[in-house]
């Protein structure tokens, strides 16, 4: 990692989403870069491409994990969620230690991957009360907010929306909406979630459409960033589309490719 960004009159930014364990790449992201931005979903619960890894499998074993999968992707999810209450109801009142336990194991080691400079914002899988324990010199970590790369100006919004899933961190579309509010005009437009577009939040694998923001959408369309970036959907039917003078782009599912993606300016 460069100590400046644009310091050699260029910037390069990588960029990088739905991390989910994989601290391996995670430690080799920012290289040849001046700064690496990631947005969200560092934690991995359940793999959906190899149901061996995660959290939920290491507690409950594969064949369970096979199971949840099985019906999360045929959208049952009323019977995915009382499946997965019988399971939690073996462990009782320690399934809280239990979980964050396993979540600190994860953060620990992908806390310590990120280079330096990194900005960050959290995923909908994420545990914002944690991160302030693991993001030592060097992280920034941003929701709501903006900051300058490059003398490009950049805005992080993290988490999702609500959702039947009810992962960690979903919040309500008022909440979200206050704080693609407070970030303003920008000329990169970070968000763990991807705007509301139809080709956009359509995961081809899972077969299903993902929560997108309509008030994202919105801030696109009237504030005109050069680039929203986001990640979220995994295998999207669209990677990248313009929205007006935006270039909107969908950064991959770096958790199963290993590789960030890139901006130079």
């Amino acid at each position: 990692m460069a100590p400046t960004p644009g310091s050699s009159g260029r910037t390069r930014i990588h960029v990088v989403s739905d991390v989910h364990g994989n601290a391996r790449d995670l430690a080799r992201a920012g290289e040849g870069a001046d700064a690496l931005v990631c947005l969200g979903d560092l934690v991995l619960f359940l793999d959906y491409a190899d149901h061996s890894r995660g959290i939920f499998p290491d507690l409950f074993g594969v064949e369970n994990a096979d199971r949840i999968v099985e019906l999360r992707t045929a959208r049952r999810f009323e019977e995915a969620r009382a499946f997965g209450a019988r399971l939690w109801a073996g462990i009782g009142s320690e399934r809280a230690t239990v979980i964050e336990k396993a979540i600190r194991k994860q953060y620990a080691e992908l806390f310590a991957a990120f280079p330096a400079p990194t900005y960050a914002t959290y995923g909908n899988v994420d545990m914002p009360t944690l991160w302030p324990e693991y993001a030592g010199p060097g992280i920034t970590v941003l929701d709501g907010e903006r900051v300058e790369i490059g003398g490009w100006a950049f805005g992080f919004v993290g988490g999702g929306l609500r959702t039947p899933m009810r992962t960690p961190y979903e919040i309500s579309d008022e909440e979200y909406a206050a704080k693609i509010e407070a970030v303003g005009e920008v000329d990169v437009l970070c968000t763990h979630i991807p705007p509301e577009v139809p080709e956009l939040v359509y995961d081809t694998v899972a077969r299903r459409f993902e929560r997108g923001s309509r008030a994202l959408l919105d801030a696109i369309r009237r504030t005109r960033p050069r680039y929203a970036l986001f990640g979220h959907v995994h295998q999207p039917l669209v990677r990248r589309m313009r929205i007006g003078a935006t270039e909107c782009v969908n950064v991959g599912h770096f958790a199963g490719s290993g590789k960030p993606w890139a901006l130079e300016w």
